[in-house]
Formats: C-alpha cells, structure tokens, sequence
C-alpha cells in the first residue's frame, strides 16, 4: 500500500477540535494522571495502551462512575484469555444508565419510531419508572442475580425497558430479533436457558404485518426452563393462555432497586452469526461493558445530553445493545422499528431529519444502494443537525465516503468503524478530532492495541496483515456459555497467536495511524502467495450499475490449484452478457490488478447473508469444495436458505 500522503476528505475545524470531550479529557488526564498534554490523539492513543491500568482508572474517574464497592487495583491479572478488571468492585450498569433521569427528567430519553415515522417519545422519568416496576416484577417472578431473561423483541421502547430491569435484578439479559424463526431462535436460546421470555405477538415490516403467534407457541413449547411468559401486544391479539401481560408488569410507580454485582457480573449474551454450527454465546459482564461503551461512546462519539444518537439495527445485533448504552452519556436514543427501505430507500435519512438526529448509524450496505438508487439526502432533507455518519456491518468502501460527503454534507465526520459481537464495540473507527481520508477509518481505539501482524507475529505498518489486539479490553467476553474449561473461547481468537486476540479480519495500519480493513481473512483470497481482501473485489465490481451485489469466492482444489469464482446478483433488467463480462474484468484489472480478475464470473439469483446482513463466504467456500449443505452451514442463521441450494447445485454439476 502507498504510503504517499493523500488529501483528507474532512478535517475537524480547530473550534470542533476544542470542544471535543476527547480534547477535555486528555487535559483532565494530563492534570491528574499523567497523559501527554500535546501530540495529539497519536500521543494520547501511545499512553492509554502503555498505562493500560492508568487509563482505565481514568476513564472510571471522567465518567463518574459508581463503584459501591471500590476495586483494589484496575487489573488483577493482564494475561490473555482470563483478564480480572477492577476486582473487588462492584457497581450496576441500570443505575448508571438511568442516572440522568433525575436532572432530566421530562425530556425524552427514547425516541420511537416505526413505519409510519411517527416519532414517541418516553421521558427519562417514565423510563425509570418503568424500569422500577418491571424489575419488582421479575423479583416477584423469582429472577435472581445471574438468570437468564430473553427477549423475542423487535427494536421498541419495551425492549430496552426489559433490558435494564434484568441488568437491574443482575439477570443476564439475551435476545433475538423477531424475523429469526423458531429454530435460529432455539439455536440461541436453549444455550443458556432463561426463566422469563418477553415476547411479541407479531411485528410490521414492509408495510406487512407479520404474525408471531405460532413461533412463540415453538418457543414456549421448547424452552423447559421458562417460568413465565411476558406478552407485548404490538398487533393487538390477546395475550396467550399463562402469559403475562405487560402492561400490569409495568404499571407501578416503583423506584428502581439495582442488584450490585462485581465487576465481571455477566450483563448479556450476544451471538455470533453461527454460519457454521452452533452460534457462539458470548457473555459479556456489567462493568466492561459499562466502561467500554462510556469510553466509546462518550469520547469517540462525542455523545452528550443535547445528542440524539440513532443507529439503523434490530436487537439481535449487537449494534442494538451498543444503541441502548448512548443512555449512559445521557444521550436521547432513537429506535427504529421497521424496514431499512420502506416506503423509500431514503427512509432511515427521513428519521434522522424527523428525529433530529446528531449521529446517525448505518450499514456500509445502506449507503451504496442509496448511492445506486440517486438518492440525495442532503438536497431533498434537512439533516443540518447530523455531526456523524457512523457506518459498519462491513467497510464502507470509497465511493460510500464520496457519496456521503457530496450527498449529505460537505463538512460531514464520517466515521467508518470496526469492531465484533465479540467485543460489543469498536477496535478503530471514530475519532473526533482526526481527518478523515477515504476508504479509510480514522484511528484504533483508546486502550486498544491494534496491531496488524504477519504469520510469524511481526507487526507490520502500511502492509496487509491479521488484525491482533495485544492488550486485554475490559469488554471482551468474560467466558462463552456452555464452554467450562473456555477451550471454545481460547480456539476462537488465541490459538494462533498464543496470548493476543486475533479476530479474523485483513487490515492494513499506515504510517498515518489509519486503518484500512480488507475483508475476513478466514475466508481470504490467495492468488499466488498474495492475500487479497474480499472487501476490495466488492468495492470495484458493485460501482458497476448493473450489479446489485456480489460474492466472491477462492476455492483451493484437490490438485493444488486454485479456482475463484465472482458470483453477481444483476439489477432487474440487466444481463450477464459478453460486454458486461468484459467490464467487470477490465474494472477489476485496472482497479485492483490482474491477479484479482477472477477465473469465472457467474450470475446468481441472490448473495445469502447472515441474519445480521453480512454476506456468507465461508459456507459458500465450503459448498464449492464438496461439503454437504448441512454441514457447511447453520440454515437457522441464513437469512434465504434457498439461495444455498443454488451453490450447492453449482458444486455437484462442477464435480
């Protein structure tokens, strides 16, 4: 990669510079730990991964936060898996969530929003109230510091309510959003085995009504643990025989009790897409999320009492539970309830002009098909109060970040970031106070030590290399479920590189401090010794207007060579003819270099995905090498499994 220095896209004026939270904070931290008063964010970056233990306590100190019981030390043990944060701490992620509702307590801490685009708001006050009343609830049904509460739920005010009354009790919150059918529901579910389901009767999306009713029957029926059933009547049916309605739940005016718990108390159970096998339950605890999510939020973001923070997500994303954490910094959160595209593409940019948004998240794949459909939010809208556009799911490729800048605003931060389920956050993405270049996110995290490493773990700068994190993060998991002796923790991110997390992505730091990511490299393509990102092939390939989306693919083959194959899903009325070949190759070619034109370029009917919306490559992979369907992937997490049958068509006629 050409460490030739390009021309910024966005550059923060010096009086945005100044009234950054990242800018007070690393004066705070130069007055009473330590930090580097000048050099920047590079300087302050190099001192939180040097003083990890510094840093942290910093962060604690900034942020207020409430440790009913101090901790002897900010890191009991650093090794990696099997890092003690803040031991002999304890504290409550609710309480610190709801904090400000007692100075703010008739402004809006949520903002509803569904496909109408209707906009309700819930005051801080009657979001504590609710909590209180739901949390004596889940006491009185028996739920105790440490059970499992699930949620069936789609992105509504009640299901951030359920969140924080089981963080309240110190249950451990898990859930799924309700377009997951019975069985990628029960993949999750059964796991961990929870005692109270909050469920709805059905959900709109498209303009359609969906009815939930037989699969929460499913789940009732398969979920032994359950000792109660809590009914949202989002469709207006009945509640079912022996359920609980929620409206009595949450009709007291009861003051919240929040349960403390140490520090490494479990907070919830995320999943991994589970593409194939069993999704991965990833417990992640009370305090290194709290700590994490005020750092990431709070300096990052830039996210304070006058922000409205919407992020496009359903709640069986993690991108949900990081949504619901701008409660921490006091930050109005938006929920959005519905279809990322009804009743037009431009519908999330009309939420944010009709919630007055100050960031607002996406999907990388959001942005290119409204660069496609011609949107022009910025002309047609008034997004005057958006300071960021946050952007993940996969890189935002070049032309998203032009379109962004020339489409929304000029004096637009545009923060692509990058992080995992695994971690519930960011390793690099946003920074304040940085320019942003195209195609590239800004800069690591604070406290996180992302390096890229060759095979041998030599860091490498301005090369492509594994993306590794050499220090522990307080929110990385704190074990998986069902895993006792944390060998299926330890496999997933330290067997390669004893002691340092690798997660499984290309990326490339440059000697500016930027990071580019290149795609999975578990499912990296290797054309003569030379890895080659995924994500780059798309970035070219799908500029063409007749793509609508492709997937590529590379095939090592019994005789040692090698076969990749590019498989594109055309727009309507487009076709797959010589000329158009002819293109994408001669694209490829000049855009990236012949060794990435592929040998094959095949049409398809679609691109499957995972139920989170990330496109499947290691299962494809698999099919193409002769692997049985079932046991290359895991149908419940595939988003149109009839899709797969047409790969695994294509591998039988190959073979």
């Amino acid at each position: 990669m050409s460490t030739v220095n390009p021309q910024p896209l966005w550059q923060p004026d010096p009086q945005r510079i100044a009234k950054a939270r990242i800018t007070r904070f690393q004066t705070w931290a130069a007055e009473h730990h330590g930090a580097p008063s000048d050099g920047g964010y590079a300087a302050l970056h190099r001192w939180s991964v040097d003083e990890l233990d510094t840093f942290w306590k910093a962060v604690t100190e900034w942020f207020d936060v409430r440790f009913s019981t101090p901790c002897t030390r900010v890191l009991g043990d650093r090794s990696m898996p099997g890092a003690q944060w803040f031991p002999g701490a304890t504290l409550n992620y609710a309480e610190h969530a709801l904090r400000t509702a007692a100075v703010r307590a008739d402004e809006p801490a949520l903002l509803y929003v569904d496909e109408t685009h209707t906009s309700t708001p819930v005051t801080w006050a009657e979001l504590r109230r609710q909590v209180g009343s739901l949390a004596a609830g889940l006491r009185a049904l028996g739920v105790r510091p440490g059970d499992r509460v699930s949620g069936y739920l789609p992105n509504i005010p009640q299901a951030v309510v359920a969140l924080l009354a089981t963080a309240a009790v110190g249950g451990v919150w898990t859930s799924c959003a309700p377009d997951f059918g019975a069985r990628s529901v029960l993949d999750r579910f059964q796991q961990v085995e929870p005692v109270v389901l909050f469920t709805v009767d059905g959900y709109r999306y498209g303009g359609k009504e969906h009815d939930r009713r037989d699969t929460v029957a499913e789940l009732r029926r398969d979920l032994p643990t359950l000792r109660a059933v809590v009914h949202i009547p989002l469709l207006g049916t009945e509640a079912p025989e022996g359920a609980l309605e929620w409206d009595a739940l949450t009709a007291a005016d009861t003051e919240p009790v929040f349960e403390q718990v140490p520090f490494d108390h479990p907070l919830w159970v995320l999943y991994s897409s589970g593409t194939t096998g069993l999704p991965k339950a990833i417990v992640q605890s009370q305090g290194g999320i709290l700590v994490e999510h005020l750092k990431q939020l709070g300096l990052h973001c830039d996210l304070g009492p006058e922000d409205r923070f919407f992020w496009y997500t359903s709640t069986g994303w993690m991108m949900w539970n990081f949504l619901v954490s701008g409660l921490l910094t006091g930050t109005t959160i938006v929920l959005y309830d519905g279809s990322p595209g009804f009743p037009a593409t431009d519908a999330q940019w009309r939420i944010a002009e009709r919630t007055g948004a100050t960031l607002f998240g996406t999907s990388a794949a959001y942005v290119m098909a409204c660069r496609k459909a011609d949107v022009h939010p910025g002309r047609d809208l008034d997004l005057s109060r958006i300071q960021c556009v946050a952007t993940t799911g996969s890189p935002l490729p070049p032309d998203g970040f032009r379109w962004l800048h020339d489409q929304v605003r000029e004096d637009l931060w545009i923060a692509s970031v990058s992080g995992g389920t695994d971690v519930c956050s960011c390793f690099a993405g946003a920074v304040p106070t940085l320019p942003v270049y195209i195609g590239e996110l800004q800069a690591p995290g604070l406290g996180t030590d992302l390096q890229s490493w060759d095979p041998s773990g030599e860091p490498l700068t301005d090369e492509v290399g594994e993306l590794v994190v050499t220090n522990p993060m307080p929110s990385m998991p704190v074990r998986f479920w069902n895993d006792p002796d944390g060998s299926r923790y330890h496999d997933s991110y330290f067997d390669t590189y004893p002691g340092v997390w690798r997660h499984g992505d290309w990326i490339t730091l440059t000697s500016r401090g930027s990071v580019v990511i290149h795609g999975r490299s578990d499912s990296t393509l290797n054309r003569q010794g030379v890895r080659m990102g995924s994500a780059d092939i798309y970035e070219a390939v799908e500029r063409l207007p007749e793509i609508r989306e492709s997937l590529v693919i590379g095939v090592e083959q019994p005789d040692g060579g090698y076969w990749m194959p590019l498989f594109v899903h055309l727009v309507p009325g487009a076709a797959l003819d010589e000329a158009l070949r002819t293109r994408i190759k001669q694209t490829i070619r000049e855009q990236l270099s012949p060794r990435h034109v592929p040998d094959e370029i095949i049409e398809v009917p679609g691109v499957p995905h995972t139920l989170t919306g990330k496109r499947i490559e290691v299962p494809v992979k698999r099919l193409l090498q002769g692997t049985p369907l079932e046991k290359a992937v895991n149908p419940g997490s595939i988003d149109n499994l009839d899709l797969l049958h047409f790969y695994e068509d294509l591998a039988r006629k190959r073979a």
